[in-house]
């Protein structure tokens, strides 16, 4: 970080000055080249999906960018917008534990955007990433589940700046100019979680509206509009709009920016759902590999964190017969039920057709929940069952930190069969895999911007 700028500044001068000068280490690129080769296949495997054919019939603008798993050219709004909603569709993008937010579907929607408009290579594509992703994963921790408890949608909300810091990495703008598109972001964030009632897409779209949100402020601030730069710190300040119940913290957010890179602990996700539901699939899928079987369970109740409650295990009656498959990503019951039943929980098992499965509906009712005054959440996602069975044995399981993050991660195999699988599933055969994979670990390595084999 620029050690010019005093630590009484304002923390968007702060962040901005970051932005501007920011080197990210190898292992902070490695992250954020996986990132790029997740998004992209997620995005593709969603190409067929009708959320992605409304994004892609709002499009008014055509362009030099693409629209992965499209021939569709578009404008680089249009592009950012349809991008990040489809990488972000399935809820199987990265996450980050304490957020938790979706970084990847915003930054690298925004910057590759900004990358085939602008011209730029892959180091600049690498570095405004990597600005982008850490700035979003510490925005994070400032008010931990306050966001949440607003009614926001985090991704949504930190999604907006760290798309504005990211894109001015990339396009190297200075520091005043990065710390103006951080004002005007402030006021172009948005993203309600009322999408919980009835399984809406508005989720999805959250992703790809911050993208946007972030490159249109700064190319604002490039074109010397104003913003005010007490945006997060400020009387009226972003933390206090979006998350008031609690003071912010912004320790997380500036101490030891540009020296210690949390994005190396990004986490990527093994199954298709959400975030905090993973460790609770990995439980029910030890208790099948014990030789249980459905019908064998009375109850299986769960030990949560409290402040999951409300998105992923009430109304409990509705969590347990969610209404469309896109609602059963966000029900610890159901998705406990089917990765037990069909030992998986992939793009396969979150559709309309599987949450109407009679017998997937009747383990996930026999599934509850009890709050667990000692849960780690937000700082760590935890797993826990208790199962009894009709023959009075009890099995109990634990889950100590969500495979695919820094305690468990992914494998370099695992990472790249789940991009090849993405890639099947939105229909790309094997020589378009190749020719994807040698162009995204070509711009990775720093070369051209070429996502010609993106497009079908």
């Amino acid at each position: 970080m620029n050690q010019s700028v005093p630590t009484s500044a304002p923390v968007a001068v702060r962040l901005a000055a970051f932005a501007a000068e920011a080197a990210p280490p190898p292992a902070a690129r490695a992250v954020c080249r996986n990132l790029v080769f997740d998004i992209v296949g997620l995005a593709i495997a969603a190409r067929e999906t009708d959320y992605v054919a409304a994004a892609l019939g709002s499009a008014v603008d055509e362009g030099p960018c693409t629209a992965f798993g499209h021939g569709r050219r578009l404008g680089v709004y249009d592009a950012a917008l349809v991008n990040g909603t489809a990488a972000h569709g399935e809820d199987y993008d990265d996450t980050f534990e304490g957020g938790p937010i979706h970084a990847g579907a915003v930054v690298v929607s925004a910057v590759l955007a900004i990358a085939e408009r602008r011209g730029l290579d892959g180091r600049a594509v690498m570095r405004g990433i990597a600005v982008g992703t850490e700035l979003m994963c510490r925005m994070s921790l400032v008010a931990p589940q306050a966001t949440h408890k607003a009614g926001f949608h985090p991704t949504a909300i930190f999604g907006a700046p760290a798309a504005a810091a990211a894109v001015g990495a990339a396009l190297g703008l200075d520091g005043p100019t990065i710390a103006r598109a951080l004002g005007i972001s402030g006021s172009l964030a948005s993203g309600i979680i009322e999408y919980l009632a009835d399984g809406s897409s508005t989720k999805r779209l959250h992703a790809g509206a911050a993208a946007v949100a972030g490159l249109r402020a700064a190319l604002l601030a490039e074109g010397g509009f104003t913003g005010p730069v007490t945006v997060f710190d400020g009387t009226h300040g972003f933390y206090k709009a979006f998350a008031p119940s609690k003071p912010p913290n912004f320790a997380p957010l500036v101490e030891g920016l540009g020296e210690t890179w949390i994005l190396e602990t990004l986490a990527f996700k093994p199954y298709a759902c959400g975030t905090m539901t993973q460790p609770f699939i990995d439980c029910a899928l030890k208790l099948a590999a014990e030789g249980v079987k459905a019908d064998d369970v009375v109850s299986i109740t769960c030990k949560v964190g409290e402040g999951t409650v409300h998105r992923l295990w009430e109304p409990l009656a509705e969590k347990h017969r969610p209404p469309n498959g896109y609602a059963g990503k966000f029900s610890t019951p159901f998705c406990m039920a089917v990765g037990f039943i069909d030992g998986e929980a992939g793009l396969g098992q979150f559709t309309d057709e599987r949450v109407k499965d009679p017998a997937v509906r009747a383990l996930a009712a026999k599934i509850s929940y009890e709050i667990n005054p000692d849960d780690p959440y937000p700082r760590s996602f935890v797993g826990h069952l208790r199962a009894v069975l009709k023959d009075g044995t009890v099995h109990e399981f634990q889950q100590p930190h969500m495979r695919g993050g820094a305690h468990e991660p992914l494998s370099a195999e695992e990472l790249a069969a789940k991009f090849k699988s993405n890639l099947r599933f939105g229909g790309f055969g094997d020589t378009d895999i190749a020719a994807l994979s040698a162009a995204l670990a070509g711009l990775a390595e720093g070369g051209p911007v070429d996502l010609a084999a993106a497009r079908l």
